[in-house]
């Protein structure tokens, strides 16, 4: 699977931030930079492919 991050805006401003294809921790250090540009999260949601060692997703909300 290929890595890809994706950010998709909401119509309040609301930001979501998903690593799709990593595994673990690899997605919390892929998306460190968005996070610390964007300011803190708001909400993390680690998927049952966080704690996998297959590729996986996670999931950030950032905002209001």
């Amino acid at each position: 699977m290929k890595r890809t991050i994706e950010v998709v805006i909401g119509p309040a401003g609301e930001l979501k931030i998903e690593a799709v294809g990593f595994a673990g921790v690899d997605c919390e250090k892929a998306t460190a930079y968005l996070e610390q540009a964007l300011g803190v999260a708001k909400a993390r949601q680690k998927k049952p492919e966080y704690h996998q060692c297959q590729h996986g997703k996670h999931q950030l909300t950032v905002g209001a």
